[in-house]
């Protein structure tokens, strides 16, 4: 189980510059243009936050078969809510209202991942009907098929990397676009 940031948590085991690494790679993934263009995910602070979670949900899921993937998933974990309080603050948000706002969005973490955990497991259009939930706020459902499709592509991608590929991020996320769904 992953918990929420704390100041006062032991010093990291994983390296700083792999979590990093990865993260970098999970926030330029959901950054891609081509989900705000092609796939309709809202071009707003919530689509990108939906979008960064979407990412994240997958590589975490990936890391629970991993050696030293409960590691890895804590630090990933405490490294997105230390972006997230560092883009409060640098959006003006107060000190009184960081917290009440960081809850939010471990309440919105926890909420999306067991849904979309949830989803997965059901299999057949769950997912896509989770995702049209979530990310595009209730509509769009041909695109939230085409989002659940990349999702499972990026499960699958995954899941054929080898947990060295994982844990020093050199895995490669695969196109949003799959060429029979390009416009």
């Amino acid at each position: 189980m992953l918990w929420p940031f704390s100041h006062f948590r032991k010093p990291r085991l994983a390296p700083r510059g792999t979590i990093e690494a990865i993260y970098g790679m999970i926030v330029t993934q959901a950054r891609e243009p081509i989900f705000y263009r092609d796939l309709a995910v809202p071009d707003t602070v919530n689509g990108r936050f939906d979008l960064l979670l979407l990412h994240l949900w997958l590589l975490l899921r990936r890391l629970r078969t991993a050696t030293r993937g409960t590691e890895l998933s804590q630090a990933l974990f405490d490294r997105f809510c230390e972006d997230m309080d560092d883009n409060l603050r640098e959006m003006g948000i107060g000190d009184q209202v960081v917290p009440k706002r960081m809850r939010a969005f471990g309440e919105a973490f926890y909420g999306r991942t067991k849904a979309y955990d949830q989803a997965f497991e059901e299999g057949g259009e769950a997912l896509a009907l989770a995702i049209c939930k979530n990310i595009l706020n209730g509509a769009q459902i041909a695109q939230a098929k085409r989002l659940a499709a990349y999702a499972g592509d990026v499960e699958a991608t995954l899941g054929r990397a080898d947990e060295t590929a994982l844990l020093d991020a050199s895995f490669v996320f695969p196109s949003p676009i799959r060429e029979e769904m390009a416009p």
